[in-house]
This record gives structure tokens, sequence and C-alpha cells, in this order.
């Protein structure tokens, strides 16, 4: 993206009357896998911020899948969900057979207010420790490790060999006090990084033995957390590969471990692969696997296309069921958070491409990562693999989304921002009531809710009122609805 900022409109388009949808692609049943899907309408995940503080399905939860459901798309994916059974705020887990419970009902609930239209998958994922930026006299405290290296850059810039041998807290002491020059000649790269970020574990990590070790953990980790998904109920799981996320770094360019998990492509997809074909192992083969990735990392030295093509195929080959294309998102160039707060990877040009909004460069947010799947799907189709391919990212018209799949550029298109403007567009749509579709008006105030780890919410619903509604529930800070308002169809329909 240039520096230049455009403002676009939300385009004008003409909605499909009930018969037209009805002859559409976009309304046609196909297959995901051996599983019939209704419809090529796709929700892909976003995370609400709903669930207990150690990651338990709640009311909250369960009102939000219920408001999707109840707009029947062909597909819904609930939001990423940790695989690992370890503490990571109000995001839903699976990382325990106590988690299955509510899962369960989470399923049932979208069951039943789609009536049985809808298809659930869940996307699984893993995480490495990101830390919030600290307040820089705590960080020399207690953070920062005082080595050898560090004493010997401290005594070189200061001209005095007693900071080789000085006490650990005269050099911590001398180092809060410094002036910023000293601190960037006598910190390196990572430890100003954790300075001014918050401390971030790669990857590449491999002097951290657990770091080392994920190639020998994760598969096993995302094939039982696949059976928990199989075991309460869901249709099948989403492998979260993409993003900021430890699956998204092993395929990223940037991954330079020194093992057989980085540096070639061939390395760097070895444990994704060998992931899904654990999970695949535990699941069976009638069971839904489908794979989130990047299309393109964005940020300087990362994957691009022609890596996501060629992972594209190794993972069709391998087995996944679909591929869902992203873009972006990364930590590598986020914008630096406020002390107390901790990095947040859609902030950066990455996080633009991920989630494109209305202000931006000339070519504008409507459908602008497609050419991305596009190319993906040609590639695997190309290799003679029939994988559905799944497109997002600035999705807001029966039209557009028509057209994505008649010019044979994607067998999904998927809208997130759009749905949470009306979770009730597709099927208003296929009742020929598209005027009656809420429009999103792509400026990422749901995103900008979700960085502050907040409710998330749309601005268009925040404070409207249906007639008769009444019992609305407010989010936490009392100022902004937690769901739409209801809608139901002409009694007619």
């Amino acid at each position: 993206m240039t520096d230049k900022r455009i403002k676009h409109s939300i385009p004008d388009v003409r909605w499909p009357t009930e018969a037209e949808a009805a002859a559409s692609l976009w309304f046609s049943p196909t297959h995901v896998g051996r599983l019939p899907v209704e419809q090529r309408t796709w929700v892909p995940a976003m995370v609400p911020w709903r669930a207990t503080e150690d990651g338990f399905v709640t009311p909250e939860v369960l009102d939000w899948y219920a408001r999707f459901a109840e707009g029947r798309p062909g597909v819904l994916v609930v939001e990423a969900t940790g695989i690992r059974d370890i503490a990571s705020g109000p995001l839903l887990r699976i990382g325990d057979d106590r988690f299955i419970p509510g899962l369960r009902q989470l399923v049932e609930t979208v069951r039943e207010r789609s009536d049985g239209h809808t298809r659930l998958f869940i996307q699984i994922l893993d995480f490495l420790t990101v830390r919030r930026r600290p307040e820089p006299a705590t960080f020399f405290a207690r953070y920062l490790g005082i080595s050898a290296r560090l004493r010997e850059r401290l005594a070189r810039a200061l001209a005095d060999e007693r900071w080789l041998i000085a006490a650990e807290p005269d050099v911590r002491a001398r180092l809060a006090g410094a002036e910023r020059p000293l601190v960037e000649t006598v910190l390196d790269e990572r430890e100003l990084e954790s300075l001014d970020y918050g401390y971030r574990e790669r990857v590449w990590d491999t002097h951290w033995p657990w770091i080392r070790d994920l190639p020998r953990v994760l598969p096993a980790l995302f094939a039982e957390a696949a059976r928990r998904a199989r075991d309460a109920g869901f249709d099948g799981v989403e492998l979260h590969y993409a993003h900021a996320y430890t699956m998204a770094s092993f395929l990223s360019r940037l991954n330079d471990r020194a093992d057989d998990y980085g540096g070639s492509r061939e390395n760097r997809v070895r444990l994704p692969r060998e992931a899904l074909a654990a999970v695949r192992q535990r699941v069976g083969h009638d069971y839904v696997v489908g794979i989130r990735y990047l299309g393109d990392d964005v940020v300087a030295g990362g994957s691009r296309i022609d890596d996501a093509t060629f992972y594209g195929v190794e993972f069709a080959a391998a087995g996944a069921d679909y591929l869902s294309v992203s873009k972006g998102g990364r930590f590598e160039d986020a914008r630096q958070p406020k002390i107390g707060e901790a990095v947040y990877p859609y902030t950066g040009v990455s996080g633009y491409e991920c989630m494109p909004t209305v202000l931006g460069d000339e070519r504008g947010p409507f459908g602008r990562n497609v050419p991305l799947a596009a190319a993906i799907r040609h590639a695997v189709r190309e290799a003679g693999h029939r994988t559905p391919i799944v497109t997002s990212g600035g999705i807001h018209s029966f039209e557009q989304a028509e057209g994505i799949l008649r010019r044979g550029e994607a067998d999904f298109v998927a809208a997130a921002r759009q749905t949470l403007a009306d979770p009730d567009w597709f099927r208003k749509i296929r009742l020929g009531l598209g005027h009656d579709v809420r429009r999103c008006q792509f400026t990422n105030y749901c995103e900008g809710l979700d960085q502050r780890h907040k409710q998330v919410t749309c601005k268009l619903w925040d404070r409207e009122v249906a007639p008769g509604e009444d019992g609305i529930r407010m989010a936490a800070d009392g100022k902004r609805r937690l769901g739409p308002p209801a809608w139901r169809p002409p009694a007619a329909s």
C-alpha cells in the first residue's frame, strides 16, 4: 500500500431476484471432501472475545454463532481455538476433553438455529509467547539478560573495561538511565525489540528446547484437538496455518531453522504436512480437514504467491479437503504498542492487506485478495487436484461473489465483515430481499475492538433497535449492543 490514501465509496450494486439467486453458483450445492454443502457461501473465523478467561463456551458465544446460523450460510467456521491447555484469555480452547461439553452445546445451537442448513467447522491453532511491552525500568531490572556479549558492547561503547566485570545490578542501572543512542548500541536487535515492542518467540529460536521440539510436539496436539472437535459434533476442522501464528511462521521464508523444518520450501512445509497427516490419521478420511493459510506474507523477506502455490499443491496432494486463502496479518510490520499492551499483528501494511478498508490505495479494498486464491486454484488444478479453494477479503455483494465463482477464481466465497454487519444477508438475498441488506462500510470498527480485546460488535447495529425488540443485551462497557437487531423473513417466505 502506498502513502497516498484514497477514500473509497461502497459500490452500488444490483441485488438478484429470488429466481436469480436460486439459479446462481453462489447458492448452489457442492461438497467439501465427502461432506455435502448446501451452498458456496462461507463465514470465515472471527474472534469475538466472548469466551471465559479459561477458554470455555459462554451464553454470549452461543448467541454470537446462533445469529450467524440464522442467516443459513453454507459453511460457518468457529473462531481460532487454542490446541494447548494453557491460559490465553477469553479465547476458546480445545486443549482438553473438559472443553468438549461446551463445544458440543455450540454445535447443537448452530444446528438448531440454522434448521440444519449450515455446516460447522472449527479453526484450531497454536501460537507462541507474546508479552506486553514493558515499562523500560522493568525491562532493564527484570527482563534483560546480562550476557558476556552485552557487557563487551557496553564496555566498548563507554571505552571502560570495568563493565566487563561490573556487578549485574550496576549494569542494569547504567542501562536503565542511559540515553537512547547508548541503549541502541549495547542491545542487540532482539533485545531492542523486547524493550520497544515486548518479548516475542519465533519458530526459529531453536536455542530454546521448547521451540526446538515443536516438530515433535505439534502434530499430536493438532490431532487430539481435531479428535475433540469430531467428538463435539463439528462437521470438520480448519487447521490455522495463517497470519502471525506458529504454523504460518514455519511456512514463511523468514523461517531459517537449521534443522529439517526450515530453509527450503520443502523443509518449511514439512511440519504443516506432518500435522495434517496426524490429524487425518486421528479423525479418518470421512471427516473434513481444511487449511487456512497465506497467499502472501506481505512483509519483507516473507513468503510470496509462488511459495503459496507450491504449498497449495502440497496440501492438496496430502489430502486437505479445502484451502482457505488469506493474506498478511504478520507481527513483523506491526505498529509499536503502547506500554502495557501487546503487539497486534494487523496494524501494519500486512494487516491492511489482510483486512483492507475503504481508506487505502487506488485499488480499493473490494476483492483485493482474490487473485491469490485464483493463482492457487490454478496451480492445484494443474497438478490434477479438485480441492476446493475459499477466497475472502472485501466481499460485499452477490454480483461480486457470483463473478468470482463464474470466472473460476475460487470455489467458495467467504465474507467476514459483511456477515458481521448483517448475519441475515445470505438469507435475504436468497429470498429476493437484497435491498434490505445492512451493508458493511469497511471502516474496520470491528477490528479496532478486536485489537483492544473488547467484545466485537458492528457500528451499524450497536445502537439500532428493531420494532418490538426488547431485552437487548449490552456489551461489557454498557455502550454497545452485544448482538445485531433481530430479523425475520416476511410471513410469505
